[in-house]
């Protein structure tokens, strides 16, 4: 059976990436509300701004639109593989082992994403509370994510014959 003393410690890591994950998922979602309240309103008569990009944000530099994008999506990613996380823990078997794994690697490169443009923003500087929280908590997660990766394949043992029987038959 699996190693049951990292059962905990992959529940907490768990449980501290989901709730930090629905915080980015908040403030990328309020960034969005901001840019579409507060963008560029293009009449017949006026001319585009010469630093326009497609992905405006007013409240940052030119890398916030695509930080903000890309933070929304691992943050969203992130949730999702945190329920199958969840199940893991509740059953701790290697049948389950196999979405949360392949669920985390997913957030965790998506997430490594948006931390190199959270990296490319603090470069540029020019940004407010709000996104500097955002990308605070994403440098975190990306730690944080890769550990609970590293948990749960410690925590993991091959599969039991019974497994393997049910798995040949499907």
């Amino acid at each position: 059976m699996a190693n049951d003393q990292l059962k905990p410690i992959a529940s907490l890591l768990l449980f501290l990436n989901f709730c930090m994950y629905l915080i980015v998922t908040a403030i990328g979602g309020w960034a969005i509300n901001s840019a579409i309240n507060h963008g560029f309103i293009i009449g017949p008569e006026l001319q585009l701004p010469a630093h326009f990009t497609p992905v405006f944000f007013p409240i940052g530099n030119f890398a916030t639109g695509f930080f903000v994008l890309f933070a929304l999506i691992a943050g969203a990613v992130g949730a999702a593989s945190a329920i199958a996380g969840f199940n893991h823990i509740r059953f701790w078997k290697y049948s389950s082992l196999q979405p949360a794994v392949s669920s985390a690697i997913t957030a965790w490169l998506l997430t490594l994403l948006a931390m190199g443009l959270a990296c490319k923003e603090i470069v540029l500087e020019g940004r407010n509370a709000k996104l500097r929280t955002m990308e605070a908590f994403l440098i975190i997660l990306s730690v944080t994510e890769l550990v609970y990766i590293l948990v749960i394949h410690g925590g993991s043992s091959s599969p039991t014959e019974q497994e393997r029987r049910t798995s040949y038959m499907i």
